[in-house]
């Protein structure tokens, strides 16, 4: 790593990744602002735990307003192992974060040999190191030999969807419901009764809605809640007015997010704005 670039460490929190919180995400996002903004410093490589690493990597995705390279790493075996994994790709991110090709590819995942962008990156396996992947979309590129090659021609978003969260001390309340054979109300109803902004449903096949909870989610919206229609199905979208009619109850059709981004993407956009077809707008740039 020395060889490859001037790495400094900085510690913000110490937690298992499954402990993450929206206040270690304001944390994290203002520091990055903050360090990419001087010209001493070129890239960020964040270590993070591979439970919620894809909800940090699309998070920071939204809310970092640098070309500067931003990699997130983490590994999948610990350092006692037979064979840790942690050590390579750490040194894989640091070349990630300091090629000149990563420059304005936005928030990338770097993750056994693969380059990940953070808006179709998903954990896929529960112990594997080869746990990361983009069931729509695939790897943007591969690291070999301790050079990074991008396979996917480099794209320049306008920042339309960056978000500032300079002076937030918190988010909107998004709360994430699973569909199932037989589900419940209530689920959905507790939610209602508790001070949440936004609902994003689980739902089955392309985002459908048990017909007893449909009820409930139309009630939500009647109380100027939120509802955003994703999907438990690992890949492919989540249609707008395909086998829901979404302008007629004013739900949101995630697109390709998967329900727990679909959730980031709805606290951020809560922020600006509770106008649901404003807000299916920014979820139209994922599909």
């Amino acid at each position: 790593i020395k060889e490859v670039a001037n790495v400094v460490g900085r510690q913000l929190v110490r937690i298992g990744s499954q402990d993450m919180d929206d206040a270690t995400w304001l944390l994290l996002a203002r520091r990055i602002n903050e360090l990419t903004s001087s010209d001493s410093v070129d890239a960020i490589v964040v270590t993070h735990g591979t439970d919620t690493m894809e909800e940090t990597a699309f998070f920071l995705s939204l809310t970092v307003g640098t070309k500067k390279p931003v990699v997130l790493v983490g590994a999948m075996r610990p350092s006692t192992a037979l064979s840790p994994d942690g050590p390579l790709n750490l040194y894989n991110a640091v070349v990630v974060a300091a090629s000149p090709q990563s420059v304005g590819r936005g928030v990338l995942v770097a993750m056994n040999g693969g380059v990940y962008s953070a808006a179709t990156v998903t954990k896929m396996h529960t112990t594997n190191v080869e746990a990361f992947g983009a069931p729509d979309a695939g790897a943007i590129g591969y690291v070999l030999n301790g050079e990074v090659h991008y396979i996917v021609p480099l794209e320049h978003p306008d920042g339309s969807l960056r978000f500032s969260v300079a002076g937030l001390e918190a988010l909107p309340r998004v709360a994430v419901a699973y569909g199932h054979a037989g589900v419940s109300p209530d689920i959905i109803e507790a939610v209602i009764g508790s001070g949440y902004k936004g609902i994003v449903y689980a739902g089955v096949g392309n985002g459908n809605i048990h017909k007893d909870i449909l009820p409930v989610l139309e009630e939500a919206r009647r109380r100027g809640i939120i509802v955003v229609r994703s999907s438990r199905v690992p890949s492919g979208p989540t249609s707008l007015d395909n086998e829901v009619d979404d302008a007629r109850y004013g739900f949101v059709a995630s697109q390709l997010l998967s329900p727990q981004k679909a959730r980031v993407l709805l606290m951020l956009a809560l922020t600006r704005t509770d106008d649901w077809q404003q807000i299916q707008r920014y979820f139209n740039e994922y599909r």
